[in-house]
């Protein structure tokens, strides 16, 4: 299982969010945010969106820190990285 989640360092909504994947699977994935009780609502893509204040909880739960760069790279290099559609002009 390889669960991985980049430093909170992307303001919205009043606070800073880090990201959540795996680099295996998306049912992975699920199934790890299920057990912290991340809700499903965060799921964006390819990844959850997770709050800066779950951040210690999150790793002491099995994740593994990696910057945003090595997140997105990982999620490249499994073929699980799913891009925002172009807008139509």
């Amino acid at each position: 299982m390889t669960i991985l989640i980049d430093p909170p360092n992307v303001p919205a909504h009043g606070r800073f969010w880090s990201h959540l994947a795996s680099d295996e699977s998306y049912d992975e994935l699920h199934a790890f945010a299920r057990s912290l009780g991340i809700p499903e609502r965060g799921f964006d893509r390819d990844h959850y969106d997770v709050p800066s204040e779950w951040y210690d909880d999150v790793l002491a739960a099995g994740a593994t820190a990696v910057t945003s760069r090595e997140l997105v790279a990982r999620l490249i290099a499994a073929g699980l990285r799913r891009r925002k559609q172009a807008r139509p002009r």
